[in-house]
């Protein structure tokens, strides 16, 4: 799929910022760097689910997790070391800065996070309030309910 560059729009109109940056999401474009970081999402149980991303390089303290209402954002920033004066010949593992964001549907909670072998794996959790979930009514026989209103008046 080609990717269109909507930075022209951006000057010549006012108010259209959310709606160019869903453009841009849709295309796969996020930060100028489309796929990256890659992940994957699973589904571990009925209500259970698992976002696993490669992150190479990045330790936990480089990484943060926020939820905010129905959206989870995952940052990664590499912290530059001042001491490291290494020559790089090639450089194939990214060390870029990234921000990640999912859309979470209504009632996703996140239950945790955790990071091993270069992969971060945070688990979800979609918890469905009482009164939303699906109740049975009894169904009374016209009877019965004409017995019972007649009993409560006398």
């Amino acid at each position: 799929m080609r990717t269109f560059d909507l930075t022209p729009l951006y000057r010549s109109t006012v108010g259209f910022d959310r709606l160019f940056s869903l453009l841009d999401q849709t295309a796969g474009v996020e930060n100028g760097v489309p796929g990256y970081p890659p992940y994957n999402i699973e589904r571990t149980g009925e209500n259970a689910y698992r976002i696993t991303m490669a992150v190479a390089g990045f330790s936990d303290k480089e990484l943060s997790i926020e939820s905010r209402q129905n959206a989870l954002t995952v940052k990664g920033e590499k912290k530059v070391e001042e001491g490291q004066n290494a020559e790089v010949l090639y450089r194939g593992i990214a060390g870029r800065s990234f921000e990640r964001r999912f859309q979470l549907a209504d009632h996703v909670e996140v239950r945790g996070a955790s990071l091993e072998n270069g992969l971060l794996h945070v688990d979800l959790v979609r918890e469905i309030p009482e009164a939303m979930k699906p109740r049975q009514i009894a169904i009374a026989n016209a009877n019965t309910a004409g017995k019972q209103i007649e009993q409560q008046a006398a």
